[in-house]
């Protein structure tokens, strides 16, 4: 079973991005893409292994005003759920 899939085992988000083995910025910019495409309310949840993104999406939650939820897994995958506002 994929690691990732163990985490935030809540409501399937509407829209899911793939972000291992990239490096800041480009979760945080993958992201950013991919709200542009969601409705508010709706949850994008993205997946990175870059500790960085962490701190990344904190910034983006404080600044733009949209609810990150983030968990890591014991391997170091970083699940981040992001509700837009």
């Amino acid at each position: 079973m994929d690691p990732a899939s163990t985490l935030m085992s809540k409501a399937a988000p509407h829209k899911h991005i793939d972000a291992r083995g990239q490096q800041c910025p480009m979760p945080l910019l993958m992201a950013k893409r991919g709200l542009r495409e969601l409705e508010s309310g709706m949850v994008l949840e993205l997946i990175a292994t870059d500790p960085g993104s962490e701190r990344d999406f904190r910034s983006l939650e404080r600044l733009g005003g949209h609810r990150v939820e983030t968990e890591v897994s014991d391997d170091g995958i970083y699940c981040h759920r992001i509700t837009k506002a």
